[in-house]
């Protein structure tokens, strides 16, 4: 992973693009960005995210949150996307295909391969 500003921006564009509601994960980002990024760099990515990055929008592929180990308390990143009207499971878990943002430049063979590979 090249650790640079421009690599970071490309990742923090995107992100901040994510409607209020919506979520991507860390493998369709990666996927839209293409070589040299991958789900782990992305999330790498994240975490040097400012408070100008809806980081929030930004989960794992099964539509969790990744965040317990890293952000005290453990549940605010799910509070954070509750408050914007994503709803969880008793699991922790949204519905991806409700709540999924695709953007417009994301090709329709990309979309297809974050819904069914990440």
């Amino acid at each position: 992973m090249k650790d640079t500003p421009d690599y970071r921006e490309r990742v923090f564009q995107i992100v901040r693009r994510i409607p209020r509601g919506r979520v991507m994960t860390y493998g369709q980002i990666a996927l839209i960005l293409g070589e040299g990024y991958t789900p782990r760099t992305v999330g790498f990515v994240m975490h040097s995210s400012g408070q100008k990055v809806p980081w929030h929008r930004v989960i794992n592929s099964q539509g969790a949150c990744s965040t317990g180990g890293i952000v005290l308390p453990a549940d605010k990143q799910q509070r954070m996307l509750e408050r914007e009207g994503i709803k969880f499971d008793k699991r922790g878990h949204c519905e991806l295909e409700r709540y999924r943002w695709i953007p417009h430049e994301a090709k329709e063979e990309e979309v297809k391969a974050t819904l069914f590979r990440e």
